[in-house]
């Protein structure tokens, strides 16, 4: 047998000193007060309760209220994830957001964000990667720490989906919810993060994406053409081909086994692709934290909103080994292999 390696490789400029890591400080999440139910869709669109949960594994979805945005929810989970932490605003020296509803073209919402919680003057932007968002700003973030850039950063994921569906198409409108989750990263000697993979394939545009923009330009129609078109039948496929992949090339990147990985935190966006991933990872369903039943998809607030709950009700303990991954249009796809 191969000899196994322990986790990553320093980078060259870090051999012969200490690799510095990126751990998880804190964690924080929020949910809009308003709960739709299956029940509630009922009456919105030609659906029922069967059809929703058997398909996708979804009972209920948040949604934020008129007036309530993006920046809105991002607020509220960084502060939970600050004081989790036990730092304040001005402590963080870099803020990473993904969203793909940020409140206003700009700035950006991770600019907003900045002001709010007072950490004026630190670098912050957007990540608009779909569903994978708050994966990749967690794998650009890791780097800042890693490089010495940043010694104290604030992840977030956050949408507002729900502003963006056609509640005509009982095919996606039933799918998504809003919510928001956060982590802040601070350096260690010891994982940590131990290493992130990020993928991205345009080609398969047409399968999941919003046909609208400022440069492609607005429709004169409801909500100015502005929803979800999604082929779920083939993003299914093509999702739990890619996760399998990713899978394989986290573990073999840390020299890992499946064996090894306390908890899975997948993508809250099916939860027959959330078991399938099990499956090929050999674990038992009550190794995987699954919120999708509660939350609907959230997108990018979908993996830290899973994580901050499975932490706060103490399924994860300091010292585990966790599994993330998330899968979104355009397509992107990316995981995180971290110590909590």
């Amino acid at each position: 047998m191969a000899k196994r390696v322990l986790f990553d490789r320093a980078p060259a400029h870090d051999r012969g000193t200490t690799l510095i890591y990126s751990r998880i400080a804190g964690t924080g999440s929020y949910l809009p007060e308003k709960i739709v139910t299956n029940a509630d869709m009922e009456k919105l669109v030609d659906t029922t309760d069967e059809w929703i949960y058997s398909r996708t594994g979804i009972r209920q979805r948040h949604m934020a209220a008129p007036g309530e945005t993006t920046g809105d929810l991002a607020f509220y989970a960084a502060n939970h994830a600050l004081d989790a932490a036990g730092v304040k605003g001005s402590d963080i020296d870099l803020i990473v957001l993904g969203t793909t509803t940020p409140d206003i073209i700009f700035p950006s919402t991770a600019c907003l964000l900045q002001h709010r919680i007072g950490a004026n003057g630190c670098a912050a932007f957007d990540v608009n990667a779909a569903c994978s968002g708050f994966m990749y700003a967690l794998g650009v973030a890791d780097q800042f720490i890693r490089s010495g850039q940043s010694k104290r950063a604030l992840v977030v994921g956050a949408e507002t989906l729900t502003r963006m569906l056609d509640f005509t198409d009982r095919s996606t409108c039933v799918l998504f919810g809003d919510g928001a989750g956060a982590v802040v990263l601070e350096p260690s000697s010891e994982p940590g993060i131990i290493t992130t993979k990020q993928h991205a394939d345009g080609a398969y545009k047409h399968l999941l994406y919003n046909p609208v923009g400022v440069s492609a330009g607005f429709r004169d129609e409801p909500n100015h053409g502005v929803r979800v078109m999604m082929s779920g039948s083939d993003v299914f496929k093509v999702a739990v081909k890619t996760l399998d992949r990713i899978v394989e090339e986290t573990l073999e990147a840390a020299g890992m086994h499946e064996s090894d990985i306390d908890w899975l935190i997948p993508h809250q966006a099916n939860l027959r692709i959330i078991e399938a991933t099990a499956k090929r990872l050999k674990l038992s369903m009550d190794r995987v934290i699954v919120t999708v039943d509660r939350h609907g998809n959230t997108s990018s607030g979908s993996v830290p909103l899973a994580l901050d709950e499975a932490v706060r009700s103490g399924k994860i303990q300091r010292g585990q080994t966790l599994l993330l991954e998330a899968f979104g249009g355009g397509f992107t796809w990316s995981s995180a292999l971290l110590k909590y």
